[in-house]
């Protein structure tokens, strides 16, 4: 799946100036039954802080490299590098383990399991990226899904859903894929709602 949906293929005349950029980033993402075990260990944290801006379950990932806002001219070019990386990546064994938080206002579940293949995936994609002339913001892998995030001024609630998680230990699972997500969609002050824009294989040959 190496072709762009219409929304990338590159501004119209009568498309407005803000789609000439994307928001986008590499990731994993757990299967469904990985998801659903984590948000069944979460329903107390639902319940109690109802005011959280909680993340949909269905867009919970493991990001790799966040380029940030990017034209969309430069996201074709990266696909057929990335799909010939992907290949030569094996699935990893991960899972979901504890939970805390950034700065007292977003709150993450830990990953842990096969780390040191996730970190070279990680880098591989970041250095294939940057050979394809795309600079981005570089930042530490920290492996974790994010959750939800306090409201403004609330500095105490994403502290005490992370204290719900302590002892939360998932399945462990395969990731299998690799995905290109753009995240121009749903911004204001609720969640952002991500879009695939592709998904290659790990592992399978090109």
């Amino acid at each position: 799946m190496n072709q762009p949906p219409d929304s990338l293929a590159g501004p119209s005349s009568d498309v407005p100036a803000r789609t000439s950029t994307t928001r986008v980033f590499l990731a994993l993402a757990p299967p469904d039954d990985a998801k659903d075990e984590l948000a069944q260990a979460l329903r107390p944290a639902y319940d109690a802080y109802p005011r959280m801006r909680w993340n949909r379950i269905e867009d919970w990932h493991i990001t790799l490299a966040f380029l940030g806002e990017i034209p969309v001219t430069t996201v074709p070019p990266l696909m057929p590098p990335l799909a010939r990386l992907a290949a030569q990546h094996q699935p990893l064994q991960l899972a979901m383990h504890g939970g805390g938080h950034f700065d007292q206002r977003v709150l993450w579940s830990g990953v842990t399991g096969k780390l040191e293949g996730l970190h070279r995936l990680a880098d591989d994609v970041r250095t294939t990226v940057r050979d394809c002339g795309v600079r981005f913001p570089e930042r530490p892998l920290r492996p974790h899904l994010t959750l939800a995030r306090s409201r403004r001024g609330d500095h105490t609630t994403a502290a005490e859903a992370a204290a719900t998680l302590t002892s939360f230990s998932g399945h462990t699972w395969q990731a299998r894929h690799l995905h290109l997500v753009g995240s121009n969609t749903g911004r204001g002050p609720g969640p952002i709602h991500y879009r695939t824009i592709t998904t290659w294989d790990l592992g399978h040959s090109v």
